[in-house]
């Protein structure tokens, strides 16, 4: 037979497959029925694993075996979207335990942030509550958790990721930690500079304090002189440590804002090597409330330690037509090769499709947990 023969019985068989799959999710569909009227699950994992041995049993060779349960896999997804949706539509979906809200209440809040007066965090915290804030500051990000945690704070300002410098990994493993959410965001744009007490030359300078990154940042500006270079908690307690000492050896890298605070002179600004570098905050409360208008959502979940577990979670953005912008993975603890998932994707918790996909996820992931509406 020619090419066109050969292609010509693909159309048809083609044509038929599409007809079967037709009438399996016409099935599909009075299966889900059945369990939204009789309160059953839609993932049965003990029937899907039993499905895929008799269907890999009926082929004839191995390569076949493996693309067969491949192909099962995918179909069995999809089934379950369907009944998702089918669920949604008959009101059997459930609540989602968040409550909308039109505005913050940020009138009389108190927020706290992590470093010293003079952080990074700090700035970030007045562009999102304004010059009037009600605030206090602790010394990890761990205490300021815990001041929301405890209610000693109704709000905390945490930087979760830079530019350059990448995510704060810390950040990721405290919202798993703790019942706190993320109800807003904040970006600033980081501008180091040097800086020293009044009166200070370059050539005076033997010792730089910084937090790492920013050292990081800088490197390419530090490369010229041979300073020491001493890390820090926090750009501000560098800047707090040099205004103290009151040593012209002695310089910090830091932000314009602390010079001011601490009376430093700026010796020069924008030693980080990147114009564009910029630091995404997260304001965090212990309420699961979320604002009407949000319009992104953050997740994190794990998966079973099984191959194409990820692309079956990840499937229920693209089965809803989510937008999904951001994943990165931290291992688990005291589980070694598990990793567990954070998502940010496009989204308000009062869209059908969002409630779709974390339905499913759901039932499918394993301690998946909204982390925020923003």
């Amino acid at each position: 037979m020619d090419l066109m023969d050969l292609r010509g019985q693909l159309d048809e068989i083609d044509a038929q497959i599409v007809d079967l799959y037709e009438k399996r999710m016409d099935l599909c569909r009075q299966v889900a029925e059945y369990k939204i009227e009789n309160g059953k699950k839609v993932f049965d994992k003990a029937r899907e694993e039993e499905k895929l041995r008799k269907v890999k049993s009926l082929t004839h060779n191995e390569f076949n075996s493996h693309g067969i349960e491949e192909l099962f896999e995918q179909i069995m997804s999809i089934s379950r979207k369907l009944q998702y949706r089918l669920l949604s539509e008959h009101g059997s979906i459930g609540k989602l335990p968040f409550i909308g809200v039109d505005k913050l209440d940020i009138g009389k809040a108190r927020v706290v942030f992590q470093g010293a007066e003079g952080a990074y965090s700090q700035a970030a915290m007045v562009q999102y509550f304004g010059e009037q804030v009600n605030s206090f500051h602790v010394d990890t990000f761990r205490d300021a958790m815990i001041a929301i945690d405890e209610g000693s704070a109704d709000f905390a300002v945490l930087p979760i990721e830079n530019s350059t410098a990448g995510v704060v990994s810390e950040i990721y493993d405290l919202l798993v930690e703790f019942e706190n959410y993320i109800v807003g965001e904040q970006i600033i744009k980081i501008e180091h500079c040097l800086m020293a007490v009044p009166g200070t030359k370059m050539e005076d300078i033997k010792t730089v304090y910084s937090h790492p990154q920013s050292l990081m940042q800088s490197a390419r500006f530090l490369k010229d002189y041979n300073w020491q270079q001493i890390s820090m908690q926090n750009n501000a307690f560098a800047a707090r440590k040099v205004a103290q000492d009151k040593d012209k050896e002695k310089a910090a890298i830091a932000s314009a804002y602390a010079a001011e605070l601490y009376g430093l002179e700026v010796l020069k600004k924008g030693v980080n090597q990147s114009s564009t570098n910029s630091t995404r905050f997260i304001i965090v409360t212990n309420q699961k409330i979320f604002l009407e208008n949000a319009g992104k959502v953050s997740i994190c979940f794990e998966v079973p330690h099984e191959s194409g577990s990820l692309y079956h979670m990840l499937s229920h953005f693209i089965y809803n037509n989510l937008n999904m912008n951001r994943i990165e993975s931290r291992p688990i603890e005291g589980r070694n090769w598990e990793y567990r998932f954070f998502i940010d994707f496009d989204g308000n918790l009062s869209d059908s499709s969002v409630k779709n996909a974390l339905r499913g996820l759901r039932e499918e992931a394993r301690n998946m947990k909204i982390l925020g509406n923003y």
